[in-house]
């Protein structure tokens, strides 16, 4: 239950069990301008996220700077990390993207965790069929411990959210899923389940394609052709 590989359509992972996955894409978090960067200079911390922090949609950001797809957006990121092959670098859009969150009390997400904005919408995919526990898959399960935790502590935080890796379901009916250097977290599951949780939630992103595969942004590799829930991902 770690992370799909990156060279195979991400609808055949797990062997194929899940009948269907939901890219979630990690909001920008919008800030007050105490907290914005041309004021500190300085990301953050998860607890003023928690506190201060609220989601700023792709689409609003794609609308503000013309970067008009959540793939161009994707590759601004990527590149802005410095994360991708040299050749797959958009370094125009990095600009672009790099002024509007200086000028704005807006801040990228980090990526390769469980976006703290994200999290409670996360336990609520638990807690919706009535799961009380929840499984950790590590990402590098040799090395860490897959662990049982506690929903409702981890909701009240009394204990700590993981950072990243695989939050299964105990009758392993579906998970959520990120990978470093992304801003993104998979969730699998039943199409007709995953899409209550996404509509309750509000959770920003596209349903996968049988070709979808993880580096979806670059269109070289023939997966710029996603289905985007509910019909279109638009900047508006």
């Amino acid at each position: 239950m770690t992370y799909p590989p990156y060279d195979v359509p991400l609808a055949e992972a797990y062997g194929s069990r899940f009948e269907s996955v939901y890219v979630i894409l990690h909001p920008f978090v919008s800030v007050p301008d105490a907290l914005a960067w041309r004021t500190t200079r300085q990301y953050p911390s998860d607890e003023h996220i928690a506190d201060a922090g609220e989601k700023c949609t792709w689409a609003r950001v794609a609308a503000k700077t013309g970067l008009h797809t959540c793939a161009k957006l994707n590759q601004a990121m990527l590149t802005t990390i410095r994360s991708i092959k040299e050749e797959l670098c958009d370094l125009q859009a990095s600009k672009v993207l790099n002024g509007f969150l200086e000028s704005e009390s807006v801040w990228m997400p980090t990526e390769g965790r469980f976006e703290p904005l994200l999290q409670m919408d996360f336990l609520s995919a638990f807690e919706s069929p009535g799961q009380k526990e929840l499984i950790f898959v590590p990402e590098f399960p040799g090395i860490d411990r897959t662990q049982r935790l506690d929903v409702a502590k981890l909701r009240s935080r009394a204990e700590s959210f993981p950072d990243r890796g695989s939050l299964v379901a105990p009758d392993e009916s579906f998970l959520l899923t990120v990978d470093w250097d992304s801003f993104f977290t998979l969730f699998y599951g039943r199409r007709e389940f995953v899409t209550e949780v996404v509509r309750r939630q509000n959770l920003e992103g596209f349903f996968a394609t049988a070709t979808t595969e993880h580096f979806w942004f670059n269109y070289s590799l023939g997966c710029s052709a996603v289905t985007i829930y509910p019909d279109s991902w638009t900047a508006g």
